[in-house]
C-alpha cells in the first residue's frame, strides 16, 4: 500500500477486489492476449474478481496470490476462479503439503505449478525434487535463479536448455558452503533496512529504461498495473523472467 500510495500522491487508492478497473482491464487484456498466452497470473485482486474474469474469458487465470493456504481452496475452486495454482513449497508447509496440494488440484481439474522465488539453491533444489514427483504438473516452474548472483553452494546448480537435472545423490543433492552462509547471513543481520525495500519501479527500470510509473485513468479506482506486458513477435514477455526447471522455458529474456 505504501509504494501504491507514493506511486500516485494524492489519489484515493482502493483495493477493491470486485473494483470495475481492476475486472475490466483484465477482461479486455485477456481478451486481447487471447491463445498468446498459457496462462494469465493473478490479473485481478482477490477471488470474487478472479471469478468474474474467469467467467468472461476463455484465457485460464493462475495464481500465488488468491490461493495460497488449503483454506483458501475451497472458495477458489468452487467459484472457478483459478485454473493453474502456483504453489511455494515455503509457504505451503515443506514438499509433503506441496505434494498434498498437487493431488487437491489433480482431483478438481486445476493445474499446478510452482511460483517465481528469488531463492537460493537449496531451494531450488527442494523445488526440483519435488516438481519431479508431482506427475500433474504440466507447467514449467518459474525461478529467479539464473539472476542470482550469490548462492550457498560449493557449486551453483546448473540449467541445460531451461531444467534442472534432478540429483540422484541422498538427500537434497547439494553441498552447503558454509563460509558464504555465514558471510550472508551477517550482511542480513547488520543491514540497515535498504536490503529489505523492495522497489518494483527500480527493477520494471533494469529492464526498460524508460518505463515510468503508469496513470491512473481519471473516473477509475485501482492501482495501475505493476508489470505491464510488451509483445515480442508472437511471444508476450514480462521484465521479470521466469525459466522451466523440469519442463520446457516458459520465458524469454526481454
Amino acid at each position: 500500500m505504501r509504494a501504491l500510495a507514493e506511486a500516485f500522491p494524492g489519489h484515493p487508492l482502493r483495493l477493491d477486489p470486485d473494483g470495475p478497473w481492476s475486472v475490466e482491464t483484465s477482461v479486455r487484456v485477456a481478451r486481447e492476449l487471447g491463445d498468446l498466452l498459457e496462462y494469465l497470473e493473478d490479473p485481478a485482486l482477490g477471488t470474487p474478481a478472479m471469478a468474474e474474469v474467469a467467467a468472461r474469458t476463455g484465457v485460464p487465470l493462475a495464481t500465488n496470490m488468491c490461493v495460497t493456504t488449503f483454506a483458501e481452496i475451497e472458495e477458489a475452486f468452487a467459484k472457478g476462479a483459478v485454473q493453474v495454482v502456483l504453489c511455494d513449497h515455503h509457504y505451503w508447509g515443506g514438499l509433503r503439503n506441496t505434494q498434498h496440494l498437487a493431488a487437491l488440484c489433480s482431483a478438481f481439474g486445476v493445474g499446478v505449478s510452482m511460483h517465481s522465488n528469488t531463492h537460493l539453491g537449496i531451494s531450488l533444489a527442494a523445488m526440483t525434487h519435488v516438481a519431479s514427483t508431482v506427475p500433474n504438473l504440466h507447467h514449467a516452474c518459474h525461478t529467479h535463479y539464473p539472476w542470482q548472483s550469490e548462492d550457498v553452494l560449493t557449486e551453483r546448480l546448473a540449467f541445460d536448455g531451461g531444467r534442472v537435472t534432478v540429483p540422484d545423490v541422498p538427500g537434497p543433492g547439494v553441498v552447503l558452503d558454509r563460509d558464504e552462509l555465514a558471510r550472508l547471513h551477517r550482511r542480513w543481520a547488520e543491514d540497515d533496512g535498504s536490503l529489505r525495500e523492495r522497489d518494483d519501479a527500480a527493477a520494471m527500470r533494469v529492464a526498460e529504461p524508460g518505463w515510468v510509473v503508469p496513470a491512473v485513468p481519471a473516473g477509475r479506482r485501482g492501482p495501475a498495473p505493476a508489470c505491464p506486458l510488451r509483445r515480442d513477435g508472437r511471444r508476450v514477455v514480462s521484465p521479470l523472467v521466469h525459466t522451466g526447471l523440469i519442463r520446457t522455458t516458459s520465458g524469454s529474456a526481454p
